[in-house]
């Protein structure tokens, strides 16, 4: 194998785990197709990605994924998703500053911030990418537009509050003010991560604990909702109704327009 087919092969790989990383898909057995065929896999976000059955089959031998029988049957699906080393081998492909790896698993946009200037966001880094392009029964988008945004501002106040480290975003800070004696804008940066982090706490007070929960995994934690499901013991298929809810709630807090109407301002919750 030559140094360019070996390139082609890691980045397919790279491209199939990422896939899979984002939630276990369902596809039919390779016992049952050729080394030719091609196959298509789908996860329970409705998420599908077609696949040669050559290239799932060295992930398996590689030991990047797992598969489980989902019947009885020879001819029964099977749920694939990454083992351990396959979520490894992921991190240090992207984590390589020159790797071309990185480019199939981010969609940047730039976004200006009052506070710390320009802020590079990968878009597709949240679950909610995956969830607005489900359609709901009536052939509209499962989530509005409107849901996708506050969601994502939590995600970046919950990241600019320095809660968690999250992957793919870095500031480039361009104009922050320095105290007077100051040698430096860190207290400024502080400063900021606090008044984030106020943001946050209102926010998610806002919408109440039975929906914070939810948020605070998809959203700021980046959890796929069959892990959400699993670790709370949630009925399957209950988070992406919880979900909508809490990012309903979330986008009346923060006075968006849902619908094509702007929400009726939210009252503050009382305590007991």
């Amino acid at each position: 194998m030559t140094r360019s087919e070996a390139y082609a092969s890691r980045k397919a790989l790279a491209g199939l785990v990422g896939f899979l990383v984002r939630g276990p898909a369902t596809g039919p057995g390779l016992s049952i197709l050729s080394a030719t065929a091609r196959l298509e896999l789908e996860r329970e976000d409705g998420a599908r990605r077609k696949v040669e059955a050559r290239l799932l089959k060295l992930a398996l031998e590689r030991g990047l994924l797992v598969a489980d029988k989902a019947g009885e049957l020879p001819s029964a699906c099977h749920v694939y998703a990454p083992s351990p080393e396959g979520r490894a081998a992921l991190r240090r492909w992207l984590c390589d500053p020159g790797s071309a790896f990185q480019d199939q698993h981010r969609t940047l946009q730039s976004r200006s911030d009052p506070d710390l200037g320009r802020l590079t966001v990968n878009i597709l880094e949240s679950p909610l990418a995956a969830l607005a392009r489900i359609k709901a029964g009536d052939g509209r988008p499962f989530l509005d537009p409107a849901h996708v945004e506050a969601g994502e501002r939590l995600r970046l106040d919950f990241t600019r509050g320095q809660m968690q480290a999250a992957l793919g975003q870095s500031w480039e800070p361009v104009h922050i003010k320095r105290q007077s004696g100051a040698s430096g804008g860190g207290a400024d940066i502080t400063d900021t991560a606090m008044a984030a982090r106020v943001r946050v706490e209102r926010a998610l007070s806002e919408v109440g604990p039975e929906l914070s929960g939810v948020l605070l995994d998809v959203c700021c934690f980046l959890k796929g909702l069959a892990q959400v499901e699993r670790e709370r013991q949630w009925p399957a298929r209950s988070a992406k109704l919880m979900l909508r809810t809490g990012l309903a709630a979330l986008a009346r807090h923060y006075r968006m327009t849902v619908g094509g109407s702007t929400p009726p301002p939210v009252p503050p919750r009382r305590g007991p």
